[in-house]
């Protein structure tokens, strides 16, 4: 079997599903569990520090761990950066059979540092009848000294290993995820993947083969296809304007973020517009969305192409804001969840003398777009309600990334149509 530590709503999931294969995903938070049922998603609901491993033993061919990243995330407190020296010496222990997770906890600042050590309880248990044969390993880049650490560790057992920082983008993921990967094996080299996608497109050459152009969140969600219609901008929402709602405050927030001068629409940037009819660059062709329901609510605007859209990570001054032509920074929700927004801002400065353009109201990130954004299907049937699911779809791994890094300890080989992009 495929082992698959702290699986969440099943990003490694689906990615082996991509692949023709499958795994057992433990995992603790009941509407990630709900999301992997749901997913047909094999899952056992337990606390992975809890687990006994002596119950795979002899049966697992690999193993995969992303701990939970919100001790150590740049979204948190990153109380894990202080706990490190902790994690460092739970990690040394359980390698060398000794369990003190129990007095080091006690001394952790946030209790959830620690689980980062657990992955190494059970390599060091399976490693006695010589498993696993490859090892795939996730987090944040802080994390990075960590994995350093497990792979001198696993080196000496016999396992080739790499470990460094790589981007989702590089992999057609519509963002920019910068995470610390470790790939260990048994039985061949570990290396990354090559990229396939590149900032600035290269043709292929006698060096090896072209680098397509990062996905944007415009083509990612299919906004401005020529066999679609063009999307208008809703300035609805609340009682009667569909089942998107504005946050309770964003609005204002946003308002008085405009009044204070901490943000203001670039007047003097259009958006550039898409070469040859393609959906690529189509970020000037109106709002994120407009749902049917939401025409029982406010009109919806006719004005769509006077906009250009960016996605804003949260309403505070140092936001990462993109524009819709772009990928996404990286996606973190929890508290924030609510202020993750659709802004827009003037296409092309207009005539000297045309009349005052109202600005559009920003729109909330919806699951779907999120999920879609984390290169999942469009049908994913995420679980809970809103900010559950928010939190499930911030904290897994971009399927797009975990199918290559996953591929060559398969013998699989990726191809573009292996990840449809939303329609």
């Amino acid at each position: 079997m495929i082992l698959d530590l702290f699986a969440g709503p099943g990003g490694w999931s689906h990615a082996l599903n991509v692949l023709g294969a499958r795994d057992v995903g433990l995992e603790w938070d009941e509407w990630a569990c709900k999301t992997r049922a749901a997913a047909g998603q094999l899952t056992i609901r337990t606390d992975v520090a809890r687990y006994p491993v002596w119950i795979f033993s002899g049966r697992v061919l690999g193993l995969i761990a992303s701990p939970p990243c919100q001790a150590w995330s740049m979204a948190g407190k990153r109380l894990g950066l202080l706990d490190q020296p902790l994690v460092h010496q739970a990690v040394a222990d359980l390698a060398a059979g000794r369990d003190t997770r129990e007095q080091l906890l006690g001394a952790c600042r946030d209790e959830r540092s620690l689980l980062a050590a657990e992955p190494m309880r059970y390599l060091h248990a399976l490693n006695a009848t010589g498993e696993p044969e490859w090892v795939a390993m996730e987090e944040v880049p802080d994390v990075l000294p960590l994995w350093r650490q497990y792979a001198a560790i696993l080196r000496t057992w016999g396992f080739s290993v790499w470990t460094g920082i790589l981007n989702a983008a590089d992999y057609g993921v519509p963002q920019t995820r910068r995470r610390a990967i470790l790939l260990a094996s048994r039985i061949s080299t570990a290396q990354p993947p090559p990229p396939t996608h590149a900032q600035v497109a290269e043709p292929e050459s006698l060096f090896g083969p072209g680098r397509a152009r990062w996905v944007s969140m415009a083509q990612a969600l299919g906004w401005g296809a020529t066999d679609r219609p063009v999307p208008t901008v809703c300035a609805g929402g609340g009682p009667g304007g569909g089942p998107e709602p504005f946050p309770s405050g964003s609005r204002k927030t946003l308002s008085d973020a405009r009044d204070r001068g901490t943000w203001t629409p670039r007047l003097e940037r259009p958006v550039p517009q898409p070469r040859n009819g393609g959906p690529g660059q189509a970020a000037r062709h109106g709002t994120p969305h407009c749902r049917a329901a939401d025409r029982a609510g406010p009109a919806c605007s006719t004005d769509a192409q006077r906009w250009a859209w960016s996605l804003r990570s949260n309403n505070q001054a140092n936001a990462t804001v993109r524009r819709a032509d772009e990928p996404a920074g990286t996606l973190f929700f929890g508290h924030r969840a609510n202020e993750c927004t659709w802004v827009a801002e003037p296409a092309a400065p207009g005539p000297q003398h045309a009349p005052t353009l109202v600005m559009p109201e920003p729109i909330r990130i919806t699951a779907r777009e999120a999920g879609i954004l984390q290169s999942f299907p469009a049908d994913y049937p995420w679980a809970g309600n809103k900010g559950q699911q928010f939190s499930q779809i911030g904290n897994a791994v971009p399927p797009r990334l975990a199918a290559h890094l996953l591929a060559p300890h398969l013998g699989k080989t990726l191809t573009p149509d292996d990840f449809a992009l939303a329609a």
